[in-house]
Order: structure tokens, then C-alpha cells, then sequence
């Protein structure tokens, strides 16, 4: 089981509790980032990018709270940065238990193992890992070499532990599927409770801009790696989200159900744009044209989105939406193999990215841009 069963239910009830009230516009999971500052310098990462005034900006523990207790979504995802290097992440987390929300802590792991004394054991924190696929292809997405081996280290400890520990994977154009179909056969026998995936997203800060991938690439790469699967894979996340990502259900993105909320206050519209800030989360939905935003509005910023902070909450919207989304969050749910010839075939065809047969991005130039940073 990749989610504890008391967490459905938390969260079946909190969704269910807002379709009674007839609620249009409510938050499925909260983006919480205490700070943007890292320690890797990622070619698709658009956070890291901001002068460094900003990056020496971090939120207090009662900011945290006061907008996870504005919010009222029972889970928290805590990306950034990295945000073990917040100084008081351990009190951030500790009251975010206190109040009874499950947790995401996103990190790179590499100041995991040393950093796990600060924490106990809980059904509400998850170390959710960033492994961007098997060892060559990580170390290179992350422009830090050994990085999947210190990842991976931080993740036995952890488990060993008694940790709740996922993946998270960003997938990038020139993919290629066999290998990340090995990788999750490697993230498993580790014995991580679920891995999350989605495509990347062309933040316009990130040093890499050829790389992220188009609406067709998407559902292509993610029927050849999802069709066909392996029994033994567990993903913690929504069913029909991964189908949605197959080209198998159709969503509209509802980026009101992961707002985020950082240093600069609530980000308008969602984590991935930056339109603006509101002081609260009601000025959020109230004032931030909902219109201008999704495939369907025309903004070419959005036009080849398909990232689960957009359209996970759409899955789950649908699932509770009525018998129709019951039944098909049950097929999707007791559905395991996803058996498709023609994607068999996708898997014999070479990995090439659509835009450019270059690298994401050189290490020793990476290294130079975080030491910049630093300084």
C-alpha cells in the first residue's frame, strides 16, 4: 500500500466535505516553500536563479503555520530549494504534525543522513527524495556527480529509520523509457513506499530552456515508461493523474488546488507561474483572473503544461466528482499492467530530445553558477 489508509481517508473526507459545500475553488495540497536557496544548481530549476538577497530569505516557522492553518488542506509539500538547509526546518515540521497534516518534505538527500536526528519517525512526514532516473542520467540532471549515490544513501538511512520515503521524478525531453522503467525496479528495491513523476516545466529563470517537453512528447514518453508496467511499482499519487500523463483522461488545470506560498506571501497563480503575490489565500482566489490560466485560456506559458502541481488536483476533482469519476478512479485503481503493443514498441525506438541532441547542461558549468550564488 503506497499511502497509508488513515491519509485516504483524510483526504477523501476533506475533498468530499468541499463538493457537499459546493465549492468551485479549494486547495488539494499546499506548496509551502520556506526558503529557495539549494545546494545543487539544477539545469531545469528556475527557483535557484534569484539574486542573492532573496536567496538568503527564509519564512519563520509561525509564517508556515499561519498559512497552512489559512489554507486548510490537510497535506503540505515542502519543496524550495533545499529545505533541510532551512535552520529551523525541524520546528516547521514538528508543528506541522502538531496539526495533524501529512507532510512532503522534498529534498536531494545529500544532507539527508545527517540531518534525520532532527526528526521522529511519523505517519504525517514523508521524505519525498528528488531522483531524476538511474545513476549517470540524476548525477547529470542535477549537475552534481555522485549525487545519486548520496541520495540513495540518504534514503536507506532513512527507511532504516522508520521513515516514510518517496521519490520524486522530473522527467525531461530525450527521456529515455527503458531506463526509467529500470530505475523504478531500482527506487522499489530499496523499498521506498511509492514514487511521484511528472514532466518538467520550462520555468523561464532555468539555465536549460531545450529540454522541456510539448503536450504530444509528454503523453508519448509517459504511455511507452507507464504502458505495460511491472506489478511491483507503486505510484504515490492519483491513478488517473498518471493516465491523464498517458493521454488516457483529459483535465483542465486547476492551479488553485497546489497554491503556494513562499517568502514573497501567496504566489499568483500557481508554483510554476510567478503573475504576482496576495497578503492571504482568500485574496488569492478572489483577485487572480483564474481565466488567463490552462491550455484552454491561450497563454502560451501554459500550452505544453502537464505538471502534477496543475493537474493532480484536476485527477482528484474528477474522482470525487460523481459515479462517473468513482468508477473510473476504481478501474485506474485495480488496473495494474496497462497492457499496449504499440507502446512496447515506443520502448525499442532510440531516446533522442525533439530540440536538441545537446547535453541538459555541462557539471563544471553548473558548479561555477551555484558558486556564484553563494557568493
Amino acid at each position: 500500500m503506497p499511502v497509508p489508509i488513515s491519509q485516504m481517508w483524510t483526504v477523501a473526507t476533506y475533498v468530499l466535505k468541499q463538493k457537499i459545500a459546493g465549492r468551485k475553488r479549494y486547495p488539494f495540497v499546499l506548496m509551502l516553500e520556506p526558503l529557495f536557496r539549494c545546494n545543487l544548481a539544477c539545469a531545469g530549476c528556475g527557483k535557484i536563479q534569484y539574486p542573492a538577497h532573496i536567496l538568503k530569505k527564509e519564512l519563520s516557522p509561525e509564517e508556515c503555520f499561519k498559512a497552512v492553518d489559512e489554507c486548510g488542506t490537510p497535506m503540505v509539500s515542502i519543496p524550495g530549494g533545499e529545505p533541510l538547509m532551512h535552520p529551523q526546518i525541524d520546528k516547521i515540521v514538528e508543528g506541522l504534525v502538531r496539526r495533524k497534516k501529512y507532510i512532503y518534505l522534498c529534498t536531494n538527500a545529500l544532507l539527508l543522513k545527517e540531518k534525520l536526528d532532527l526528526f521522529k519517525p511519523s505517519k504525517y512526514l514523508t521524505f519525498s527524495v528528488h531522483m531524476d532516473g538511474q545513476r549517470e542520467h540524476h548525477d547529470f540532471s542535477v549537475c552534481r556527480e555522485g549525487g545519486y549515490d548520496l541520495a540513495v544513501d540518504g534514503i536507506k538511512e532513512a527507511l532504516k529509520r522508520g521513515f516514510r520515503v518517496t521519490t520524486n521524478t522530473t522527467l525531461f525531453d530525450g527521456a529515455d523509457p527503458n531506463s526509467v522503467r529500470q530505475f523504478f525496479d531500482e527506487m522499489m528495491a530499496l523499498g521506498v513506499e511509492g514514487m511521484m513523476l511528472s514532466p518538467g516545466y520550462s520555468y523561464d529563470k532555468a539555465p536549460d530552456q531545450k529540454h522541456f517537453l510539448g503536450r504530444a512528447r509528454t503523453r508519448r514518453t509517459f504511455r511507452a515508461i507507464l504502458s505495460n508496467r511491472k506489478k511491483g511499482w507503486q505510484f504515490n499519487q492519483s491513478k488517473l493523474f498518471l493516465e491523464f500523463l498517458m493521454g488516457k483522461q483529459q483535465y483542465a488545470c486547476t492551479p488553485w488546488g497546489m497554491p503556494t506560498y513562499n517568502v514573497f506571501g501567496w504566489q499568483k497563480p500557481c508554483y510554476l507561474l510567478q503573475d504576482g503575490y496576495a497578503d492571504t489565500f482568500q485574496e488569492l482566489l478572489e483577485t487572480t483572473a483564474w481565466q488567463n490560466y490552462g491550455t484552454e485560456s491561450g497563454n502560451p506559458k501554459c500550452a505544453n503544461c502537464m505538471v502534477h502541481s496543475g493537474y493532480e488536483a484536476s485527477a482528484m476533482d474528477h474522482t470525487f466528482s460523481g459515479l462517473g469519476g468513482l468508477w473510473a478512479a476504481m478501474k485506474a485503481t485495480f488496473r495494474v499492467k496497462y497492457e499496449d503493443p504499440d507502446a512496447l514498441d515506443l520502448l525499442h525506438e532510440p531516446a533522442k530530445p525533439v530540440h536538441s541532441y545537446n547535453p541538459l547542461i555541462q557539471i563544471d558549468k553548473a558548479k561555477s553558477q551555484l558558486e556564484e550564488t553563494r557568493a
